[in-house]
Parts: C-alpha cells; structure tokens; sequence
C-alpha cells in the first residue's frame, strides 16, 4: 500500500489589536495551505507575545511550543486521511514530488469475499491443545481427511450446520487460509465420505481424546450420565444393518431405526457414544454401553453411573 505524503509550510504571524489605547502583539504558527479556491492560512497555535524576555523564560516558552504542536499532530493526522479536496492533495504532491499519489473516496469501497477469522482462531487453538492432529494421524487418517475433520468440527463448534449447508461455511470462513487447504470445490459427499472413514475408527480416537481431555481439563473421572434417544429413516434403510423397527420415540414405529447411547461425565463432556439396532430394547442397553465405555476410558472401583429411568431400570 502507498504512504500518504503532504508537505507542510509554517511561519510565525504577527498580529496585533488595540484595546483602550493600548496595543496588545500576538504571534501566531501558521500553516500555509493550498486549496482549489488558493492559498489559505489555519492557525497552528498562538505564541503570545515574543518580543525580547528574560532568559529564564526561554525555557518556557519552547515547552509552550512543543506542547501545542503534540495537541495539534492528531490533528492533522485527521485532518490527512478525511479530507475531501483531492485538490490539496495533488498539489502537495506535487511539492513533495510524490508520483504514486491516489485519491479514494471512501464511499465508494466495497469489500468481497469476507472470512470469519477469530473464532475459527480460538477453536483452532484448542483443537492443537486437544492433539486431534496427532490422534487422527494415529488412526490412520489421512491428512486431507484430518482437515476435512477439523473444518467440520469447527463448524459444529462456531455455527452448527448440516453437512448440505456446511461447505457454504467453510468457504465463508477463514479456514482455506489457516489449513493451507482449497475448499473452494468443497461438496456435502466429501464431508460424509470423511464421517464414513471416522466412524470405524471411533473407539480409538474416542479413547485417545478422552486421555487428553482428563489431564487438560482435569475432569471428574468419578460420575458417569448415560442416556438415549433414537433416529428414524424415511425408505427401507436396506443398506444399514442396524435400521430396525422398534420403540421410536418420534412415534414413527412405521420407520426403520438406529438407537444412539452416549455417557457423558459431570462436566457435560462426552465419554463414548454408540450406534445400536433399532429394536433394542431400552433396558438391554446399559449393559453393552458399560462395556463399551469400560473398554474405552477404564471403569474403576468408586465411578458411579447415572441412567435415565427412561431406560427402565
């Protein structure tokens, strides 16, 4: 970007007014200006009277001086950047023999292409502190998928989306820039291939990020909260060997379904969540997720497990 240049001429003034037979001298720091309509003066600031002082005085008045010129930089600073005489402008550069001189009218700038930065920032932070670069490495996952991955985590994070709407996102954030990555050609079937290669390898990366969570947060290892809910399909589901027919909790006993259990500790951070068929019965399911979780993050003597009494214990 181009520097502004303005070159500034100042003199001193002598003024002087009568008042009661009596004539009274001031002078004034004057800057000469050059304006479309010709030169003008505007006043710096006022001397007072300079003739002949003491030598003790001298010291003062420089600081007068020097005080009144630091009031009046800020000043010209706004007087420099809001100025609306392009003609000033040009004829100071002239003076000072700037050849790159511009002149902008401020409104008529737009912006395009705006990317939210801050939040992803934050997110991106504790994505780091969480190691999820080093545990997706370590399950196998590629590094096109780990960005993939924490695109779509920063989504949920900032502004929870469908994966349809999430590409739009992504674009929209400052994510390309920071990854290092082109989401420019971004589509929903690359972010549900990318749930498709995380879900096998969920055991273990849920393993993995609940080790660093317990010494990072320093988490409550001693009560457990374990509930479920269940999600229908519109069709036959043929492809999923989990969709059944069961207990829907969104009376839709007409579709197949999958049941969803997740633990989750006293400080709202989850432990393991599963996928089960859809005609489990709720009470047969603690059983299983307690082996889940026990294989996951270690059951110990003393932890104690909250069920919903929807679940019919």
């Amino acid at each position: 970007m181009g520097a502004w240049y303005i070159q500034v001429t100042m003199y001193v003034k002598k003024t002087q007014k009568k008042y009661k037979d009596r004539v009274y001298t001031n002078y004034l720091l004057v800057e000469a200006l050059q304006t479309p309509k010709g030169p003008r003066q505007d006043v710096f600031c006022s001397l007072g009277d300079l003739r002949p002082r003491p030598r003790e005085k001298w010291l003062e008045l420089a600081r007068k001086v020097e005080r009144d010129l630091s009031r009046q930089r800020e000043k010209i600073v706004r007087r420099v950047k809001r100025a609306q005489d392009e003609g000033r402008y040009v004829a100071a550069s002239k003076r000072a023999g700037a050849g790159d001189l511009i002149s902008v009218h401020v409104d008529g700038v737009r912006t395009e292409m705006h990317r939210q930065a801050g939040a992803v920032h934050v997110g991106l932070e504790f994505w780091r502190r969480l190691e999820l670069d080093r545990i997706l490495t370590e399950a196998k996952i590629s590094v096109r998928a780990c960005k993939l991955s924490c695109a779509m985590v920063m989504n949920r994070l900032i502004a929870p989306k469908s994966e349809l709407a999430m590409p739009g996102w992504i674009r929209g954030a400052a994510l390309e820039d920071i990854l290092g990555e082109d989401f420019s050609s971004l589509s929903e079937d690359s972010l549900y291939r990318d749930l498709d290669r995380l879900y096998p390898n969920r055991g273990e990366i849920e393993t993995a990020v609940s080790e660093v969570e317990r010494d990072l947060f320093n988490l409550d290892q001693t009560i457990y909260l374990y509930d479920l809910t269940s999600t229908y399909f519109e069709g036959s589901a043929e492809g999923n060997a989990k969709g059944k027919l069961g207990y829907s909790r969104d009376k839709r006993s007409d579709c197949p379904q999958v049941v969803v259990g997740l633990v989750i500790n006293r400080d709202g951070f989850a432990r393991a969540h599963e996928v089960f068929e859809g005609n489990l019965q709720d009470r047969k399911s603690p059983g299983r997720m307690l082996d889940l979780l026990d294989g996951r993050v270690g059951l110990k003597a003393g932890q104690t497990v909250v069920v919903d009494r929807g679940d019919g214990l």
